[in-house]
């Protein structure tokens, strides 16, 4: 009983290290950035193609026209570049390449939009809150505001005591 639940945890481990090895090679162009601004650069890959991993593709849908994937230092992925052009409209794209040898052809999808996802607004200025923190361009009001404070917490105090000593409100 032992013996054969080891051969089935073996034979399930055995096919299991196969699918990724599988699935790498299982026909799809990755695209980097998937999603780009118009005149952004694009970066696709493959390991559809095998071990010579040449490939044409081509990216004509947004506009950008053919590019040559060639062979990576990555187990047999090949890689390519192209330029998307200032004037592609937003939208999804399809893109195509065809391997060299044989006729296996993947696809990829970029997603064009208007501002790139990654692309991150850094903030400038000052927050408006009113009339300003400690350090403040007014010192005169940042010292008014501190009196008003003290002032505050002296009364806030003051009721207190009073309060507690049962002098009354």
């Amino acid at each position: 009983m032992r013996r054969t639940a080891r051969l089935l945890a073996g034979t399930a481990l055995a096919v299991a290290a196969a699918a990724p090895a599988h699935a790498a090679g299982s026909g799809r162009l990755d695209v980097y950035p998937s999603t780009v601004a118009p005149g952004g650069q694009v970066s696709v890959n493959t390991a559809a193609c095998g071990d010579s991993g040449a490939a044409a593709g081509d990216a004509g849908a947004v506009g950008a026209g053919p590019f040559t994937l060639a062979p990576s230092a990555h187990e047999g992925e090949a890689i390519g570049q192209f330029r998307v052009p200032p004037s592609a409209q937003p939208g999804t794209y399809e893109i195509v390449a065809r391997c060299a040898e044989g006729d296996r052809q993947v696809t990829g999808d970029l997603v064009v939009a208007l501002s790139a996802a990654y692309e991150q607004v850094q903030p400038r200025g000052s927050v408006k809150t009113g009339v300003g923190g400690g350090l403040g361009p007014d010192p005169v009001q940042t010292a008014a505001g501190v009196a008003a404070l003290a002032v505050a917490a002296a009364g806030g105090t003051w009721l207190l005591h009073r309060r507690a000593r049962g002098d009354g409100i």
